[in-house]
């Protein structure tokens, strides 16, 4: 059972919620975007929770008949919006989950709540369905679009909603959040928080991880000895991530860091702002062999083979010619 007061960070987000609710001042219609992780389900959940407690508070109750069909997943009046396909939330998905049902009044709570997950998935045809209900909504009816990708969402959508945007919480925070709910050590806490840029989601996954250790352990081994490595121990490695194409994300932030890592260490000699502190001894030979330029066009050779899978481009060339930068620089 959590409120409000359990969200790590996102001060101002439920600050902002706390006052629409006592105001009376609920949009029809709301973006929620952040990255994956970064908390946007457990946020429109106690939204809505609120919205529905019959108690009437800026936090759900959790003691009355609401608030318990609301946990349990059984309330009427609060949608969550599904889909079958994997990649796309279609028009159908939406007229049969939406527009069909948003002009039957709400069956107990003031409100009836419609929270579509992943709403950047939605095909163009879902998307002007879901206009429709957003440009001439019932009183009671509220949507939450919740999206990683918010530019995927057609302009007339966003010109029409209040946008929520999830910041990355603080480094502290998450570390505190580590050690006190899940009881990681300190040294640990910190490395786990770097990694997980601001995002609670992605710290709890890393922290619970075995295999994220194993992550770690090779992509830190890649880096250190990616200016040594023979051509046919690249194409070695390339085919080793290949198997690990799903993780491929968490092997450019370590590559990312540890460079990071270096180039502070090159420019101020110090330790204490290093995420990988017990790397020192490869950070401070890395930080001698290569120069500011090299280092920078490294960081720079890791973003764009980031966003080069992105774009779909061939997975072993992409993956070569960050490893030669790699190694040349």
């Amino acid at each position: 059972m959590s409120g409000f007061k359990d969200v790590v960070g996102h001060s101002e987000i439920i600050q902002y919620i706390q006052n629409a609710v006592t105001e009376d001042k609920v949009s029809h219609a709301y973006i929620l975007n952040g990255e994956k992780g970064s908390g946007k389900k457990m946020l429109a959940g106690l939204f809505a929770q609120t919205l529905q407690c019959e108690k009437g508070g800026t936090e759900p109750c959790y003691e009355c008949h609401s608030c318990k069909q609301a946990v349990s997943g059984n309330h009427p009046d609060i949608i969550w919006v599904t889909h079958e396909k994997p990649n796309s939330i279609s028009v159908d998905d939406i007229r049969t989950q939406v527009n069909n049902t948003v002009d039957i009044k709400p069956y107990q709570g003031p409100y009836k709540v419609y929270i579509i997950p992943q709403a950047d998935l939605m095909t163009p045809q879902a998307q002007n369905a879901i206009l429709k209900t957003i440009e001439e909504p019932p009183a009671y009816a509220v949507v939450m679009l919740l999206a990683d990708n918010p530019d995927a969402l057609l302009p007339t959508i966003s010109s029409r909603c209040v946008q929520l945007n999830l910041k990355p919480v603080g480094d502290q925070l998450v570390k505190d959040y580590l050690m006190n709910e899940m009881h990681v050590p300190d040294y640990q806490a910190e490395v786990d928080a770097s990694l997980a840029q601001g995002n609670i989601g992605k710290a709890e996954r890393i922290a619970r991880s075995p295999e994220y250790e194993e992550t770690l352990e090779s992509a830190l081994r890649m880096a250190k000895y990616a200016d040594s490595m023979p051509l046919y121990e690249i194409v070695e490695t390339i085919k080793k991530l290949t198997a690990e194409k799903d993780n491929i994300d968490d092997y450019f932030d370590i590559f990312s860091l540890w460079f990071r890592d270096v180039l502070l260490f090159k420019a101020t000699k110090e330790v204490d702002s290093l995420v990988f502190k017990q790397e020192l001894n490869g950070i401070r030979e890395r930080a001698n062999k290569s120069s500011y330029e090299g280092l920078e066009k490294i960081i720079e050779a890791i973003q764009k083979a980031r966003a080069r899978l992105n774009a779909n481009v061939n997975f072993d060339l992409t993956m070569e010619l960050m490893f030669l930068t790699m190694k040349e620089n």
